[in-house]
């Protein structure tokens, strides 16, 4: 049984999941880091500083709160602000993510145009072309009976 789960977890294609997965997490923190400290502060100049964390609808007469936080020990709310907020990191990480794919597709092409190494003939091959080449020509400068 050990040895069945040592093929199973060293098979390739279960590491090269465990590598992507690494690499996918790695890659997560630096496309957040991206949203939240390069272009999140751009989209809160644009809009004036609005924090749309803290907006919302109350559904009852006793909400008097300006925090969502305290709205919500108030009574019932509907939170629209932070489904903005969610919606605006979503769609700046979708556009990221759009440009490094389009982007590695273009490396991808780049290197596809690449015309392909010709390969070079064997020796072996050479030499028996060599041969034939010469009994060719030797029959044909044969004289014929």
């Amino acid at each position: 049984m050990l040895k069945e789960f040592r093929e199973f977890a060293l098979k390739g294609n279960m590491v090269e999941l465990a590598i992507g997965i690494i690499i996918g997490a790695a890659f997560s923190g630096l496309v957040n880091s991206i949203v939240q400290d390069m272009v999140m502060p751009v989209v809160g100049l644009l809009t004036g500083g609005v924090d749309f964390s803290n907006k919302f609808f109350a559904l009852s007469s006793n909400v008097t709160a300006t925090s969502l936080a305290a709205a919500r020990e108030q009574g019932a709310v509907i939170a629209y602000g932070n489904f903005l907020t969610l919606l605006i990191n979503f769609l700046i990480v979708a556009f990221i993510l759009f440009m490094v794919v389009k982007g590695m597709n273009r490396m991808k092409r780049k290197e596809e145009a690449k015309p392909a190494a010709v390969a070079e003939v064997p020796r072996d091959e050479k030499l028996l072309e060599e041969i034939r080449d010469i009994l060719a020509g030797a029959a044909a400068a044969t004289p014929r009976v």
